[in-house]
């Protein structure tokens, strides 16, 4: 059985793709009108973010401490991470304790930051992003948006869930992507449930916190 520390759960290339078509790290610098339409917003999202790394040497090289510092003050409203650890964790989630919880999300988070400070050096400058429109309901809580990444050889499909929310200035906060018919926190949660039943969460919280610190001496 292949555990979290042996298993590659996205390669490389895939993750590239989900991660610039995420648009993980920026909003736009002017203000935004409350409850955003879910195209609109993840359309903004992602091109503001490829036009910022095109700009900055120190994203697409990957910088760690200049992403971290992007994603606290700029990312965290338009990603439920807490949502997302949930999900991937499982059933096992509701049986942690709040510590467990905090520390199942701050290996999570690093876990996927660390991936995409990787794929910013891969970006290309004739990289773009078209969202394709979403037919919502004003009642629609959550939705699925489409879009393709575009630049390379072919097109590549990515499906986003989000979820509605007051808490954010456009109304919208992403809890799930897809790429080639593989949800990630689904991805996740096989490898997780593994995991877990081998060695508990403080396992799971363990094996996490060794393989980001592996990464983080490379």
């Amino acid at each position: 059985m292949r555990t979290l520390t042996t298993s590659v759960l996205f390669s490389f290339q895939q993750l590239l793709k989900v991660l610039c078509g995420l648009g993980l790290l920026l909003t736009l610098q002017s203000p935004v009108l409350a409850e955003e339409a879910p195209d609109v917003f993840m359309q903004r999202l992602s091109s503001d973010m490829l036009d910022t790394v095109r700009k900055d040497p120190a994203l697409k090289a990957g910088d760690l401490q200049k992403i971290a510092a992007l994603v606290d003050t700029r990312l965290v409203e338009h990603i439920n991470f807490k949502r997302m650890t949930a999900s991937a964790v499982g059933p096992a989630w509701r049986q942690a304790t709040p510590e467990q919880q905090k520390r199942l999300i701050e290996e999570f988070k690093v876990l996927l930051m660390r991936s995409y400070s990787g794929a910013l050096a891969q970006v290309k400058d004739n990289y773009s992003i078209v969202v394709k429109p979403v037919r919502a309901a004003p009642t629609d809580t959550e939705l699925v948006v489409r879009s393709e990444l575009r630049g390379g050889n072919e097109p590549v499909a990515i499906d986003y869930r989000l979820e509605k929310t007051p808490d954010t200035a456009s109304g919208w906060r992403i809890y799930n992507f897809n790429l080639l018919g593989v949800w990630l926190v689904d991805n996740y949660r096989s490898q997780f449930s593994q995991e877990i039943n081998a060695k508990g969460i403080d396992g799971l919280i363990a094996t996490l916190a060794e393989r980001n610190k592996a990464n983080n001496r490379k």
